[in-house]
């Protein structure tokens, strides 16, 4: 009982520190309002392509080519994302794409589709604003696609011919082999643009996290690694002024006294947290996931993480303003590390894989997780690393302060 007795008390202190509890609150608050306003359009709200203005000059018009504008990028699956105009010329088109009025576009020299049938094919020109780098590269890999396709076919046709003219005895001809070749031809022809050979864009059944989500969770995960150095900061001042000693030279052992602190840490942790998932839900209705188990789960193994590196930092460090110091510097990098400034899926491979040593990475992701909808599988881990981050660095963080 002596451990929720202090643990009790510490966090009766922190609750009566308006100025610390403002801050830890109202400042996640207003960044996340800042943020998820200002970058929601970094992120897919609708999981469709975005929006591109297309230009388009013909030199010379054939059937292939005549396929590929008005069934792949007037079809039913691009219509949508794709804005196609007619230009008379290259100049034409290059002053549309230097006045914004169109993304970019595409130069279809004379005999373009019959070079295709034929194997030789001609290189059709792609004209781009270098800050529409994106659509262009949309606009580039459809053609490609496109092309691909027809060649394959061309080639598979020819080969095909020639097996059949090396198969087919001239005195006893099977059917007529010119009949046959357009037969096939016109068939593999159809497959090529067929849909089933497009690549759609799809949801795959869950809606895509929207930037308020996105940074109420990064800014949860970040707010609450100050704790770290808040709690730290606590043993550090009883420690100076005696308080620990005394407490220490009292009938609560050890143990006792280093789990209140943890659990103090981690009450207030908790409680912080949830405070502000309520907060974001009613002001700006972000949306934590249907499941509440999950969510308190997953907060409590985050919140024994920080409550066990606040003991580690306690044990380690003699000075208030050296915790300040290096747990500030500290929960910069974490956030960096952990996506809470930047989302994960903008680092390099190499700092992805590094970030799996920052807690908060691990809660993050959860958390989009959660948010997405998931099955109680794919916590394990998350939770299992953060139950094994906490109760290790309590277990350092009590043996050090044992020993001071």
């Amino acid at each position: 009982m002596k451990m929720f007795t202090i643990a009790w008390k510490d966090l009766k202190i922190r609750l009566k520190d308006r100025k610390s509890f403002i801050t830890l609150l109202f400042m996640p608050i207003i960044l996340t309002a800042i943020l998820g306003s200002a970058l929601s359009s970094a992120f897919s709200e609708s999981g469709s392509l975005p929006s591109l203005a297309a230009g388009i000059v013909v030199h010379s018009s054939d059937d292939l080519t005549d396929q590929f504008i008005e069934e792949v990028l007037k079809g039913e699956e691009l219509k949508k994302s794709i804005t196609l105009e007619k230009f008379k010329s290259e100049e034409d088109l290059r002053k549309a794409i230097e006045k914004e009025e169109a993304d970019a576009g595409l130069v279809f020299p004379a005999g373009w589709g019959d070079s295709l049938t034929k194997g030789e094919s001609k290189q059709v020109v792609l004209m781009k604003d270098p800050a529409k780098e994106l659509q262009a590269s949309i606009l580039s890999s459809i053609t490609d696609s496109f092309t691909s396709r027809v060649t394959t076919v061309s080639a598979a046709s020819r080969t095909v011919a020639e097996e059949l003219t090396a198969a087919v005895p001239v005195s006893n001809p099977v059917g007529n082999p010119a009949e046959m070749m357009a037969d096939l031809t016109g068939d593999l022809s159809e497959i090529a643009g067929s849909q089933e050979n497009h690549v759609v864009s799809e949801q795959d059944g869950k809606e895509p996290i929207s930037g308020m989500q996105y940074y109420a969770a990064a800014m949860g995960v970040m707010f609450i690694l100050f704790n770290m150095t808040i709690g730290a900061k606590s043993i550090i001042q009883e420690r100076n002024t005696e308080t620990l000693a005394r407490l220490m030279s009292g009938p609560a052992s050890h143990f006792s006294i280093m789990a209140g602190k943890f659990l103090g840490t981690l009450s207030f942790t908790f409680l912080q947290f949830f405070v502000f998932v309520m907060a974001t839900h009613y002001l700006f209705g972000a949306d934590w996931g249907s499941n509440g188990g999950q969510l308190i789960v997953l907060v409590m193994a985050y919140s024994v993480a920080v409550s066990g590196l606040a003991m580690v930092i306690a044990g380690f460090i003699t000075e208030e303003k050296s915790a300040d110091s290096i747990g500030g510097i500290g929960v910069q990098i974490l956030a960096l590390l952990g996506g809470s400034m930047i989302p994960l899926a903008s680092f390099p491979d190499f700092l992805q894989k590094t970030a799996s040593i920052a807690p908060n990475k691990w809660a993050l992701t959860s958390l989009l997780d959660i948010m997405n909808g998931t099955s109680w599988d794919t916590l394990i881990l998350p939770v299992a690393v953060l139950m094994l981050t906490g109760i290790t660095a309590l277990g350092i963080g009590s043996m050090k302060l044992k020993h001071r």
